[in-house]
C-alpha cells in the first residue's frame, strides 16, 4: 500500500511539475507567476520552469521512499506557498480556487 500510495502521490507531482509547467506550460499558469511581486510577465517562464523542476524533484523523492516525513513536509511547506502566493496575489487568474485547494487538501492527506 505504501508503494502504491508513493506512486500516486510521485504520479501528481510529476504531472503537475513535468507536463503543466515544464513540457506544455499554459498561460494560466504563466499569467498566476507573472502575477507574484518581483517576478512579471518577463521572467514568468523560467521562474515557472524553476518551479516545476522542484516538482520533478519532489516526485522524484517521493518514488525513493527516503525520509518520507521530511519528504511530506516539504510537499505540505510548497503547496502551502504556491496556494497561499496564488491566492493573494492572482485570484483572479485562479478560475476555481475552492477546486485548488480542495484538490491539494487531498494530496496532502
Amino acid at each position: 500500500m505504501r508503494a502504491l500510495a508513493r506512486l500516486a502521490i510521485a504520479a501528481v507531482w510529476l504531472y503537475q511539475g513535468g507536463w503543466c509547467k515544464l513540457v506544455a506550460p499554459n498561460e494560466r499558469h504563466l499569467q498566476v507567476v507573472a502575477d507574484v511581486p518581483g517576478v512579471g510577465p518577463a521572467n514568468a517562464r523560467k521562474v515557472l520552469a524553476m518551479v516545476g523542476t522542484v516538482e520533478v524533484g519532489l516526485a522524484a523523492w517521493v518514488l525513493s521512499g527516503r525520509a518520507p516525513r521530511t519528504a511530506a513536509a516539504a510537499q505540505t511547506a510548497l503547496l502551502g506557498a504556491m496556494n497561499g502566493g496564488g491566492l493573494l496575489f492572482s485570484h483572479g487568474t485562479i478560475p476555481e480556487p475552492a477546486n485548488m485547494l480542495t484538490q491539494n487538501l487531498a494530496l496532502v492527506a
